[in-house]
C-alpha cells in the first residue's frame, strides 16, 4: 500500500478565499494539484518523497475536500486563479507546478497565464484532443451526472476504479484503489459534477497554445492509461518548445499512487534540471 502518512505540515488551514491547503518541508517551492474526485491527501507519497528538498504545497481544488465550490459554469481560469491566490498568500513568487489529470489541465492553464510564476510545469496523466470515441465516453459520464446529480456515485465509482486500475483490480493495487474509493465516496457531489463537466470539455483548451510555454515541461503518463494516453502526452510534448514525454511501462491512470518509485525517478531529475538555470532561488 502506498504510504499515506505524511509528516506534520508546518503550515496549513484555510486561505481567505476558503481554499484548504498544507505546506511541508523547506526548499524550492513545489506545488501538487490533484485530479477530479480526489483531494490533497492523494499526494501523500509525493509529500514524503519531496519534502526534504522542497517546500511542498498541496491543496484542495475548487469543489473538492474542504475548499469552496467553483462557479456554476466554471472555467479553467477559475482554477488557475485559485492557484495564483494560493501562491500570493503564501508569499511564493515562483514554484514548480505539478498536476495530475484535471490538475494537469489547471497546471498548464496557470503556466500559460502566469509563466513568470513557474520554474517548470509537469502534466501527469493529462488529457489532450480526445478522439471522438473518447469524447463520447466522457460526455456520457457527464450526462449521467446531470441526470442523477449525486456526484461521483452517479458516474459509477466502480466504473471509475475499473478505468483507473483495471477489472478486476490486481491484488497489488487493491490498497491504492481503496484510497481512491474512499476519496470518491467523500467528494462534494456538486463540486464533483461541476468540475467533471469542465474536465470533460477542456481537452482542446490548450490546442495551439502550448508553443507559448517557455519553461521546462514534462508530460508523463502510464503505458496502459486508456483516457490519458501516451499519444496525448507525446502530442503535448511535441507542441511545447521545452517539452519532454515520458511513458511509464505497465502503469495506468493513478501512477502517482501505484508507481511511486518510477514517478519520482522521472520527476526528481526533471525538477533539478529545471531549477539548475535559476541562480536566484531562495528556500521558501
Amino acid at each position: 500500500m502506498p504510504d499515506m502518512q505524511t509528516p506534520p505540515a508546518r503550515l496549513g488551514g484555510l486561505l481567505s478565499d476558503g481554499t484548504h491547503y498544507a505546506v511541508y518541508g523547506q526548499g524550492t517551492p513545489l506545488v501538487f494539484i490533484h485530479g477530479v474526485g480526489m483531494a490533497q491527501e492523494v499526494w501523500a507519497p509525493q509529500v514524503i518523497g519531496f519534502c526534504r528538498q522542497h517546500t511542498v504545497v498541496t491543496y484542495d481544488m475548487l469543489g473538492h475536500g474542504r475548499s469552496p465550490l467553483p462557479p456554476e459554469a466554471p472555467t479553467l481560469g477559475d482554477y488557475a486563479e485559485q492557484l495564483r491566490r494560493l501562491l500570493d498568500q503564501l508569499g511564493l513568487k515562483r514554484a514548480h507546478i505539478v498536476g495530475h489529470s484535471m490538475g494537469a489541465l489547471v497546471a498548464l492553464e496557470f503556466a500559460l497565464r502566469a509563466p513568470e510564476r513557474c520554474l517548470s510545469v509537469a502534466a501527469l496523466n493529462g488529457v489532450y484532443c480526445r478522439t471522438q470515441a473518447q469524447r463520447d465516453a466522457v460526455m456520457a459520464r457527464v450526462h449521467g451526472l446531470k441526470l442523477q446529480s449525486t456526484g461521483a456515485e452517479a458516474a459509477g465509482i466502480e466504473g471509475t476504479l475499473s478505468r483507473w486500475f483495471g477489472e478486476p483490480v490486481p491484488p497489488s493495487l487493491v490498497s491504492a484503489a481503496y484510497v481512491c474509493r474512499h476519496l470518491l465516496n467523500n467528494v462534494q457531489p456538486l463540486g464533483y459534477a461541476r468540475t467533471y463537466g469542465l474536465f470533460a470539455t477542456s481537452d482542446r483548451a490548450h490546442e495551439g497554445r502550448l508553443a507559448q510555454l517557455q519553461m521546462p515541461s514534462l508530460f508523463m503518463t502510464g503505458e496502459f492509461d486508456p483516457n490519458s494516453t501516451p499519444a496525448m502526452s507525446q502530442a503535448m510534448a511535441q507542441a511545447t518548445p521545452q517539452g519532454r514525454c515520458q511513458v511509464l511501462a505497465g502503469e495506468r491512470h493513478m501512477m502517482c499512487l501505484t508507481g511511486v518509485p518510477q514517478v519520482h525517478g522521472e520527476l526528481q531529475p526533471f525538477l533539478l534540471a529545471a531549477q539548475a538555470g535559476h541562480t536566484d532561488l531562495e528556500a521558501a
